[in-house]
């Protein structure tokens, strides 16, 4: 999302239902992200035909074309979003746009307006639509390792495995206000208008994931301080060399794609009486930079990846921890990761990838 302008609401693959009936449906922000392409598909896949897809800049047409409506349309737009509810019965909301955390810190202004007020804007409909038609919202929202904020490596090496209520003190404006729209969301959810005399309790359903770096095969990334791991392998996939904006022995949690889209799955079926908290930490393998190099470099050998520090980005990727306490999520809804690092490559990064670039007409496989 860096070209933060308001672009007029558009239909995209479906046309509007012309009955007067209002649909049932689910909304997803930043629908074209890189998130968003995974949901749409495995929504679609098990069956459901209801989405609307907003996103500020047109979706794919083959993501359009799982939806029952999409919107070109900007979040911070509370016109394009009052004409949602009042033509549409939402039912679930997963909200996953964003100004991702490298832009954020080149326009902190923006970034708080479109991360925080559109963030808003969202339970602001949401809980209107939950009065409306008289039942509980569910609203998913996907936060980030960027919510922590260890001081020093020493303290980072100390730590271990971080639990969700350890070290949240970030040090970047997208991790500020991950933490901000947790905070909110848990307000939303159990504190909404607490001294209204008309006060409705359980409005919003609301559950979130506390992402790791995520690895993709099938989207380029998108501008994130975590995105040096996926930007290595694709670059060795094309047979291009990679300069590592970290050093080498940088250590942060990761997680695939779909992985990471099941546990928004898992989280969002789980049934409300199992879960003990608002926010959660997913996370499957936590290598260092150089591992990571190390393991691309067994797939596509003759790859020539170097790294050479940003010390801006530096700073951000060691305040955050070098792996995350996965046991709430365990306990409450059943998350266990799929992959490890070499099973990540193998199973899933390397033959997709591989694929694409077959299909795309791409340079061929090593």
């Amino acid at each position: 999302m860096a070209d933060h302008r308001t672009t007029p609401s558009r239909t995209g693959a479906h046309a509007p239902p012309h009955d007067s009936v209002r649909q049932s449906v689910i909304l997803v922000t930043g629908a074209g992200g890189e998130v968003g392409h995974g949901l749409i598909s495995s929504l679609n896949d098990a069956g459901c035909d209801n989405i609307i897809a907003v996103d500020i800049h047109p979706i794919e047409i083959e993501q359009a074309s799982m939806c029952r409506e999409c919107h070109v349309g900007d979040i911070c737009d509370t016109t394009m979003l009052q004409r949602l509810l009042a033509r549409c019965e939402i039912t679930e909301i997963h909200h996953l746009a964003a100004l991702l955390s490298s832009q954020s810190e080149f326009t902190p202004e923006l970034a708080h307006e479109v991360n925080v007020n559109g963030t808003l804007n969202l339970f602001r409909l949401a809980a209107e639509q939950a009065r409306s038609h008289g039942r509980c919202v569910k609203f998913l929202y996907p936060s980030s390792i960027a919510a922590y904020g260890l001081p020093s490596l020493a303290a980072k090496q100390a730590a271990g495995r971080v639990s969700e209520d350890q070290w949240a003190r970030p040090i970047t404006m997208y991790g500020c206000n991950k933490l901000y729209c947790e905070q909110i969301g848990r307000y939303y959810a159990r504190h909404y208008r607490q001294l209204a005399r008309d006060r409705i309790e359980g409005l919003i359903d609301f559950r979130c994931l506390r992402y790791p770096g995520l690895i993709s095969s099938e989207t380029t990334p998108e501008g994130g301080t975590s995105d040096f791991v996926p930007e290595m392998l694709h670059a060795a996939a094309h047979g291009r060399p990679y300069t590592c904006f970290v050093r080498s022995d940088t250590r942060i949690p990761f997680m695939t794609m779909p992985e990471a889209i099941a546990s928004l799955l898992t989280l969002a079926s789980a049934d409300a009486s199992s879960l003990t908290r608002c926010v959660y930490n997913v996370a499957s393998f936590s290598p260092t930079a150089g591992e990571f190099a190390a393991a691309v470099l067994a797939f596509f050998p003759g790859t020539e990846i170097t790294f050479t520090e940003d010390p801006g980005r530096q700073v951000v990727v060691d305040s955050w921890p070098e792996d995350v306490d996965t046991g709430a999520a365990e306990r409450d809804w059943g998350f266990q990761p799929i992959h490890d690092l070499r099973s990540a490559l193998q199973d899933y990064c390397v033959p997709r990838i591989r694929r694409g670039m077959s299909e795309g007409g791409g340079a061929p496989a090593p």
